[in-house]
Order: structure tokens, then C-alpha cells, then sequence
């Protein structure tokens, strides 16, 4: 039996009104198919104030901009984008290509082909995020994409010099400082100087989620992304202050970020809230983690650990920290989760920045039915067919006559008619005086 000991605000309260977003994002899209990058420059200079000779960046203006950058950051940055790509690696070595003979003469294959030419958008607004570059450059580079556009929007009218030497690092065939919709909108539809994309990765703000929905299908996207989430399971064995902190660690992403508690102990439950309340006031990113936690901090007390667990699968949350005595139980007992960190050792920071996997999850409830990103994201698993035994085509020929029919789809009848008239002598009613399998 539950009992919550720290509730959401009403939705009521804290849903927002999307209309005036759609609106917005829709109009730029439209524009941006018209005027190209007129607009494109135009938006720029509306949002961002930024209005550079070239929104490209040269190499000769990369190897400036990371020249700038301490060598100790470089160093921290290839090290995480090693980690990343290994993972990748790893991933892609478990993608076999097959090709089987189901019956005799008669093969069947699959293959992975990359897509040819993705977009990254690597958001910068409040806090320059060089992880996503990792996550969506890297990724893609091992999954053998060719063209990778990168972008970027100016942090305050200052090149984000970070954020430039994370994606140059990460094989980025193109890096632009141009942020938001625009940039969304103009990797998806192209311009006279910014090339199509076939699939948008990466995370943004309200308006460049609402843009990624409307351009889907158009191109291919990563994910619906909502605000960031993250669920902590603990026991009685759980440190309360690591469960505050890890908590907070999530909830400075923005002032909509859900960060819930399940635990089997009210002792730590309440000293966790109490250490929260302690650290809050001195935090730097309190102005985000601050509403996160007193709107949609939620804190819910359970009898045993496999309701824990239960009760942790309907939230279906992006990120699921495991605080247990025995944690990797939950890799059994849960379904529902965009990626599990288990243990002490671990925190979801870990996965966000450096350990190496993809931080790129789904979030609103979304893990129900898709996971996150990863290298598979960036490749087309394709089929493809031969019959070599001409018997077995006929008898395919025959098969696929009666399964048509069946749909009253004469013409694909047709088609196995054919085969199997040619290569058995079937009789072809529909045509006896055009076509003679002799």
C-alpha cells in the first residue's frame, strides 16, 4: 500500500497553454520554406540577436575557436567522447546482418545502412550542454552517417567555444552558431546554404520540441522530448543525503522537471526531504531546481520493494536510480524506464555526462514503448529477397496467388500467377492466349 508523503502541484496549475508555441514554431517553418535563409536570418536576429556574416563555420574559424578552449577541457572531452563511442561500438557489433535460405533456393537477408545525413542540435540557452555533441555527433559517426550538421546557438551573443570543440571533436561535417526553430526548421526543409537532413537529433526548449513534432515525417527525429525525470527506488539502506542530491541533480534542468522518491522507509524518506529543504537555499541552480522540486517533486512511502518497483514501472521514467541493497533486482522486476543507474555507485549524472552511454531518453511516460537513442537510431534495417529454385518460386507463385485473392488483390495474384506458370506449367486462365510458359 502507498502512501505519498509529498505530492505534485494540481495539473491544472502547472499545464501549460502549447497554442501560442505552435503557432510561433509553425510560422517560422513556413517561412523558412519560403524565404530560406533570409529567414533564416531574420529569426536569428529576432531571437537570438545574432547575425554573423557567415552562420558557417570554416575550419580555419573552428581551430581559432578551440584554440581557446583549456587543454584540460579538450582532454575531459575526448575522454567522454571515448567513452561514448566504445559504448556505440559495442552497440553496432550487436546488430548482426543476416541472410538465411528459408527453403531450398529460396534466401532471405537483412541489412543496416546508415542514414545519409543527420542533424544535431546542440542546445546552449541557459547552460551550454557540450554532452549533447557526444551523444548525437559521436553516435552518429560510429553508425557511419556521412554528413552530420551540427548547430548551435550563440550563448548571449558569445561563441560558445565548449560547446564548438565538442561537436569539431565529436566528427561534425559542418558546425553553424544558429540556435532555435531556425535552426530546427532550416536542417530539416534545407536552404540555399544549409543542406537537408534526413533525421534531427537532439534536445531544445519548448519551441524546438513543438518543431521537431511538426517537421516529423518529413524527416526522421530521436525523440518527443519533455522535461528531464528522474525516479529514485531506495530501501532502508539508502543514504538520504545522496538521495537529495541525486535528486537535485536532476531538478536543476528546469522548473517543470519531475524528480520522485519510492522507498520502503519513511526514515529515509523524511530525511531526504529534510536535506533537500537544507540544500535548496544555497544552490546555484535553485532558481530552476527550486520550482522542479516544490511543483513536481513527488515522495511516496511503499511496504516492500516489489511494489516499489511496481509502482515505479507506471511512472515509466526517463532516468531510474536504484538506491537498494541488492539493485541489479530491478533489471528483473521493472519494465518501464529510459535507462536504470543501479546502485550507489552510480547516478544519473554519470549516465547525462561521461559514462558513456546515450543520455538522449524518452521521457513523458514514453518508455512504455520506445527506448533512447543509440546507434541503431542512425541506421535503416532493410530487407531483401532472392529465389534461385525455380520449383519453389512456383510453388511461392501458387501460395501467393490464393493469399491474394483472399485480399481481392488480382494483380499481385497475377504476379505469382506467372511464376508459376513459367516454371511448373500451371495453367494461366487469365491470359491463354497472350503468354505460353513454353
Amino acid at each position: 500500500m502507498s502512501q505519498q508523503l509529498k505530492q505534485t502541484v494540481s495539473t491544472a496549475t502547472v499545464r501549460q497553454d502549447r497554442s501560442d508555441v505552435q503557432h510561433v514554431v509553425t510560422e517560422v517553418i513556413e517561412d523558412i520554406r519560403r524565404r530560406g535563409d533570409e529567414a533564416v536570418r531574420h529569426y536569428s536576429e529576432k531571437f537570438d540577436r545574432w547575425s554573423p556574416e557567415n552562420f558557417l563555420l570554416s575550419d580555419e574559424d573552428v581551430e581559432k575557436i578551440v584554440a581557446t578552449v583549456p587543454g584540460e577541457v579538450l582532454d575531459d572531452l575526448r575522454e567522454v567522447q571515448s567513452n561514448v563511442r566504445t559504448f556505440a561500438q559495442h552497440q553496432l557489433a550487436s546488430m548482426r546482418e543476416l541472410e538465411v535460405e528459408t527453403q531450398p533456393g529460396v534466401f532471405l537477408g537483412q541489412k543496416h545502412l546508415p542514414i545519409a545525413a543527420t542533424g544535431a542540435y546542440v542546445p546552449g540557452g541557459r547552460y551550454p550542454l557540450t554532452a549533447s555533441a557526444h551523444m548525437t555527433v559521436v553516435t552518429a559517426k560510429v553508425a557511419g552517417v556521412e554528413r552530420v550538421t551540427a548547430c548551435t546557438p550563440p550563448i548571449r551573443g558569445e561563441i560558445p567555444a565548449a560547446t564548438v570543440a565538442a561537436m569539431h571533436l565529436a566528427g561534425a561535417d559542418q558546425i553553424f552558431l544558429l540556435g532555435g526553430v531556425q535552426a530546427v526548421a532550416a536542417m530539416a526543409v534545407g536552404t540555399e546554404t544549409i543542406g537537408k537532413v534526413d533525421l534531427l537529433a537532439g534536445p531544445g526548449n519548448a519551441y524546438v520540441a513543438e518543431a521537431k513534432r511538426q517537421l516529423f515525417g518529413e524527416v526522421g527525429i530521436d525523440l518527443f522530448a519533455g522535461p528531464t525525470e528522474i525516479l529514485v527506488v531506495a530501501d532502508h539502506a539508502a543514504d538520504p543525503f545522496v538521495v537529495a542530491v541525486d535528486l537535485l541533480s536532476q531538478a536543476e534542468h528546469g522548473p517543470d522537471s519531475p524528480a520522485v522518491l519510492i522507498t520502503t522507509s519513511e526514515q529515509v524518506a523524511r530525511e531526504a526531504m529534510a536535506h533537500i529543504d537544507r540544500l535548496l537555499p544555497d544552490m546555484p541552480t535553485r532558481d530552476m531546481a527550486g520550482p522542479a522540486w516544490r511543483d513536481h517533486g513527488q515522495v511516496h512511502l511503499v511496504d516492500d520493494l516489489d511494489e516499489a518497483y511496481r509502482l515505479a514501472d507506471t511512472f515509466a521514467s526517463e532516468h531510474v536510480q536504484v538506491l537498494t541493497e541488492e539493485p541489479r533486482l530491478a533489471l528483473e522486476k521493472m519494465r518501464n524506464y529510459g535507462a536504470l543507474f543501479l546502485g550507489e555507485g552510480t547516478c544519473v549524472s554519470y549516465g547525462d555526462k561521461c559514462i558513456g552511454t546515450n543520455h538522449v531518453l524518452p521521457t513523458r511516460g514514453a518508455a512504455r514503448y520506445t527506448g533512447g537513442l543509440w546507434v541503431g537510431k542512425y541506421l535503416r534495417t532493410v530487407t531483401y529477397q532472392e529465389v534461385t529454385d525455380r520449383a519453389a518460386s512456383a510453388r511461392l507463385g501458387e501460395l501467393c496467388g490464393r493469399a491474394a485473392r483472399i485480399e481481392l488483390f488480382e494483380g499481385h495474384a497475377r504476379s505469382g500467377d506467372v511464376r508459376a506458370a513459367k516454371y511448373a506449367g500451371a495453367p494461366l486462365p487469365w491470359a491463354p492466349e497472350i503468354y505460353s510458359a513454353g
